[in-house]
């Protein structure tokens, strides 16, 4: 039986009788036209009076070379104005066009670089020079789009299906294109825009322009949909910047054009081919995707002589040239390099490494982990300051990267071995890599003993010991150790960690088990790694997989199942749970899995006859990602009219949700399903484009095995919630800054003794 909650428990089966008229945010008929989307653009809100005078400085970087402008790029202007703090995000100002050319922009800050500018004068300066950010993009129509794609039939239950369809219906809010007539020219006005040729999806939110690795997703989730041609014009965008560049940029801005992202193209272009076998578009593509290959080649990779074999390997790595803080998170970069708990202030050169290890931070995707950090932080904090300044990602050989390309030179392999673009030449040189990649990620990074990948660190010369989702990679690319292939208990104990993850936890798998404040970090758990989990789930053979899930011993919880040191964390230093009346649940024991049930987990579906444990878990984690997203969404206003009513604006008003209609966040809580996860440098963002497709591909591929969840109700969760979720207050779900950066600065510069300079 269920065990008691000391919440409210919805059934939201039961919800199914009841029919009530609400607002639903895609209905199934969804407008194929141009959608109605208000752009709304942030306004200036300074956190000091504005005849304060500006914080002192520290000198302004110097210029890069890889990013053009004087007003956008790290310099006096741009340094200024972050100072000034006019908004809490700095990717806003970042992302607004000008009103005139550089030049009279430049003339226009002039008088406002003084040693005695005031809030007033840069706000000023601002408001006249610069238009509302995201102007430059505007929706598109979906001409093909279809309210009812083929896949909604695979989900047998009534509510999922009807959910499922919602999140489809998103499509049509994402899509932009670039808005022509808004564009800049650099002689009326200027802007960071990198126009776009075609269609494409953005993932929501802050980021309103395309992203390189986030459309791997979106792309899964444009296939379920049958929306090829969208699908197709984004492949396009990335070879268009491939001509322009040599590389897909981390976005579609100009500040992001000295770093990349996951280089997952190929990936995309492999998984377009499968699902329309539109072969045409390898004409262009092919040539393209070796350019893509000879940038990484020559900018990425190096050979490394292994400690365990003796055997040299090349193999790749993120390094970002780079001296300064990221435009679009000045101020956060800045605040990182002159932290007021520095005794000792950073010199020119201490703070210039530190940025180009935050930029090949933000290159990883993972922006940012403890998994690349000096020291990492176990037991919790939320100062990331330390964690940050002890980034270490340049001298690590990670174990995903050098994953992607594997499978990227078999895909480019297979291209290559028939059909009218065959090329043995090629074939067998996209083999031989691919060979030579794969004998190093199990030289380097598989540890036979503790059953897991870890990504290999230069700086000790030896295998890390730190454990992330990072794991799943090898499997999800067909790299399955030969003691997984050959031994079911292995198997099992490489997977282990999901099946303690199921039994302890409320939602989904965390990214790593230590909780720093970071976002890529506990107790966060984000869409692509559940995507990637279940992928590596799913290549594992059935002989290995088909026992029963094996149970803890008595007393013990399902950490007893991992193999010794995996985690490389003791049971009572893993994440906090809930709490239960009050109190905190058991940290160790076989009291801390609270949703262990027979054969199956809480919201974690049901178990069936004769169902392995690969099975088990994989029907478990995808029930638990629907209900993460489902209960975020229904928390935050989403309903459907005779399946689902809508919250009671009592029940709304704790994620501060009366006037929404739900939110599909970017990433989830490990503890939490009704909220969104948290940390990191910006405010959890809602959309969303790599959640979205990855819900579309779980219902695809579970859709039969989905079973609607049981939510909390989001007043007595509220009345429980706080252990070991930072200060702050609630809105949407996610959990915001209650620090004001203003005051953070001016702490910052008051410590470090920084006197005034004029920029």
């Amino acid at each position: 039986m269920f065990p008691k909650w000391s919440i409210i428990v919805y059934a939201i089966r039961a919800a199914r009788a009841i029919s009530q008229a609400s607002t639903i945010t895609a209905p199934a008929s969804v407008t194929t036209g141009v959608p109605t989307i208000t752009l709304v653009t942030s306004v200036a809100s300074p956190t000091a009076p504005l005849t304060a005078t500006l914080p002192s400085q520290v000198p302004p970087p110097p210029v890069q070379a890889w990013c053009p402008s004087k007003i956008f790029c790290p310099g006096a202007l741009l340094q200024t104005v972050n100072v000034a703090v006019l908004w809490s995000d700095p990717k806003t100002f970042v992302d607004k066009p000008t009103n005139s050319d550089q030049q009279s922009v430049l003339a226009a800050f002039a008088p406002v670089n003084t040693t005695n500018a005031t809030e007033g004068a840069v706000l000023n300066f601002v408001d006249n020079n610069f238009r509302g950010e995201g102007l430059e993009l505007e929706a598109q129509a979906l001409p093909n789009f279809n309210a009812n794609p083929p896949f909604l039939s695979k989900v047998t239950d009534p509510l999922l299906r009807a959910f499922a369809q919602a999140v489809h219906g998103y499509w049509t809010q994402l899509v932009r294109g670039t808005n022509s007539s808004a564009l800049c020219d650099g002689k009326t006005c200027v802007s960071t825009l990198i126009p776009l040729n075609h269609t494409f999806v953005v993932p929501g939110g802050r980021f309103r322009e395309q992203y390189y690795w986030d459309s791997f997703w979106i792309i899964e989730g444009l296939i379920q949909s049958q929306l090829f041609d969208v699908a197709n014009e984004t492949l396009q965008n990335f070879m268009d910047e491939i001509e322009s560049f040599g590389f897909i940029p981390n976005g579609g801005r100009i500040y992001y054009l000295n770093r990349s992202q996951p280089p997952l193209f190929i990936w995309m272009l492999a998984n377009y081919v499968a699902a329309t076998n539109d072969t045409a578009i390898l004409d262009r593509a092919l040539p393209l995707a070796e350019a893509r290959s000879h940038h990484l080649s020559n900018n990425r990779s190096l050979t490394v002589t292994s400690p365990y074999t003796n055997t040299t390997h090349t193999l790749s790595r993120y390094a970002v040239t780079n001296s300064a803080p990221r435009p679009e998170s000045y101020l956060t970069d800045y605040m990182t390099a002159n932290d007021p708990t520095l005794s000792t202030p950073l010199n020119e050169s201490q703070r210039a490494e530190l940025y180009s290890e935050l930029a090949t931070g933000a290159e990883t995707g993972w922006d940012y982990s403890t998994r690349f950090i000096s020291l990492p932080i176990a037991g919790g904090t939320n100062n990331t300051a330390p964690a940050l300044r002890s980034l270490n990602v340049k001298n690590h050989i990670p174990v995903d990267l050098n994953t992607i390309l594997y499978k990227s030179n078999l895909i480019l392999a297979g291209f290559y071995s028939s059909g009218s673009r065959a090329n043995r030449i090629a074939a067998e040189k996209h083999t031989a890599t691919a060979a030579n990649i794969r004998a190093g990620i199990l030289d380097l990074f598989w540890d036979p003993s503790k059953l897991a990948f870890y990504d290999f660190n230069l700086t000790s010369n030896s295998r890390n010991t730190f454990f992330s989702a990072a794991t799943f990679y090898p499997l999800w690319a067909g790299i399955i150790p030969n003691e997984l292939i050959s031994n079911s208990t292995n198997a099992f104990g490489f997977f282990s960690s999901i099946n303690m993850v199921l039994r302890r936890y409320n939602g989904t798998y965390p990214t790593t088990f230590v909780e720093s404040g970071l976002q890529w970090d506990a107790p966060n758990a984000w869409p692509p790694h559940q995507y990637i989990a279940l992928q590596a789930l799913r290549a594992l053979p059935d002989n290995v997989s088909s026992g029963a899930i094996p149970q803890p011993p008595s007393g013990k919880s399902g950490f007893a199942l991992l193999p010794d040191g995996q985690l490389g964390l003791e049971e009572n230093n893993l994440p906090g749970q809930v709490l239960r009346n009050g109190e905190n649940t058991s940290s160790t024991g076989s009291s801390a899995d609270i949703n262990a049930l027979s054969g199956t987990f809480v919201n974690g579906g049901n178990a069936t006859a004769g169902e392995g444990w690969r099975d088990a878990l994989a029907r478990g984690l995808a029930n638990r990602y629907f209900t993460s997203a489902l209960c975020s969404w229904h928390a935050t206003g989403g309903s459907i009219p005779g399946l689902l009513p809508r919250l009671t604006d009592q029940q709304l008003n704790v994620s501060q949700s009366i006037n929404n209609t739900g939110n599909m966040f970017e990433k989830f809580s490990i503890r939490d399903i009704d909220s969104a996860g948290r940390g990191g440098e910006y405010t959890v963002q809602a959309g969303f484009g790599w959640t979205n497709g990855v819900a579309l591909w779980v219902a695809s591929v579970f859709g039969d095995q989905l079973v609607a969840p049981e939510c909390p109700d989001p007043l007595v969760q509220a009345s429980t919630a706080g252990s070991g979720t930072g200060s702050g207050s609630r809105k949407n779900g996610a959990l915001q800054p209650s620090v004001a950066p203003r005051v953070l600065l001016g702490l910052a510069l008051l410590a470090t003794g920084l006197q005034l300079v004029v920029v």
